[in-house]
């Protein structure tokens, strides 16, 4: 205690990493509204939350690691102790928990494979949105012709793939967004809380603007409340259902047309719109600090994953 080399241990040794968690999900991590992040910090609440700060040590999380590496490929593991270190740094710097040491950064993350590139080929697009159209399905007599529908049942699908799409923001950013925040006439939308933890405001293209304004953001009793009225669970089951819907109509499109179907349509995650935009956002703006302020991105390494300009369109800007 005379060196000043002493540290008082208490507040770790009683605190238990479900106990941080929960603080910290209530805190940060609720705000930023990621599915993702909040099912991590469950992943790891529940299996390691009875563990005390001071008993959470590397070894602990190293077999923790090896263990979850049987189960789930590397970059989900690495992308889980991500955002343990964050919670625990968090503790560090937020609740002066006194901690000696960030036990995530004193092991090794798996290495990730190649980084995901996927884009939207084709009319994939086209294919997409005609699948979430509500129309009439085919029925059996005449009496019930009409009464089957085809499509999603959410009507905020279309408009919030349409938005994903012109503005390269996250599923939890486009959920957590409010109209209070938004601004047509400035063609901005801000977002208090977002997933690296800061704030950011969004340009808006001609085009979100039009599709806001659809939405009944230029009415004259000014909407209140979340722009999109769904939530990540009805999100992601709309999203399988029209993928499905989308998907069996061009098999059986190829099928009367008698030619074999390639695989448009497959292996298409809702985050991939993000792919999309970005590299969409990136035709216009060349350059990647104006870029990283649109999408969001504190670090331009982070950028270049989801940048994946088509060979084919470098090749005609090099003439």
């Amino acid at each position: 205690m005379e060196r000043g080399a002493w540290v008082d241990v208490t507040v770790a040794h009683r605190t238990t990493l479900g106990e941080l968690l929960a603080d910290y999900v209530q805190t940060v991590a609720s705000k930023r509204g990621s599915p993702a992040e909040m099912g991590r910090l469950a992943r790891f609440a529940e299996d390691l939350g009875h563990y005390r700060l001071d008993a959470l040590t590397p070894a602990v999380l190293l077999r923790w690691r090896d263990e979850r590496l049987r189960v789930v490929a590397p970059g989900t593991v690495a992308r889980e102790m991500g955002v343990l270190s964050g919670a625990l740094t968090w503790a560090r710097k937020e609740r002066l928990i006194p901690l000696p040491q960030n036990p995530v950064a004193a092991i090794a993350a798996p290495v990730a494979a190649d980084a995901r590139d996927r884009r939207l080929v084709k009319d994939e697009q086209a294919r997409l949105l005609a699948a979430m159209e509500d129309q009439p399905a085919p029925s059996c007599g005449a009496k019930r012709a009409g009464n089957y529908r085809t499509g999603t049942r959410q009507s905020n699908l279309k408009p919030l793939v349409l938005l994903a799409l012109e503005t390269a923001m996250r599923q939890g950013e486009l959920l957590a967004l409010e109209w209070e925040y938004i601004d047509l006439e400035a063609q901005t939308a801000h977002l208090p809380m977002t997933k690296n933890g800061e704030p950011r405001t969004v340009p808006l293209s001609r085009q979100a603007v039009a599709i806001l304004h659809d939405l009944g953001g230029s009415d004259a009793d000014s909407p209140s409340g979340k722009v999109f009225r769904l939530t990540a669970d009805a999100l992601k089951k709309a999203w399988v259902r029209t993928i499905e819907r989308a998907r069996r109509r061009y098999v059986q499109e190829c099928a009367d047309a008698g030619r074999k179907p390639d695989a448009r349509l497959t292996d298409l995650r809702f985050h991939d719109l993000r792919h999309e935009a970005t590299s969409r956002l990136a035709e216009k703006l060349p350059n990647l600090v104006e870029l990283a302020a649109v999408t969001g991105h504190k670090d331009l390494r982070m950028l270049k994953r989801y940048y994946h300009p088509r060979a084919s369109d470098l090749a005609k800007k090099l003439g």
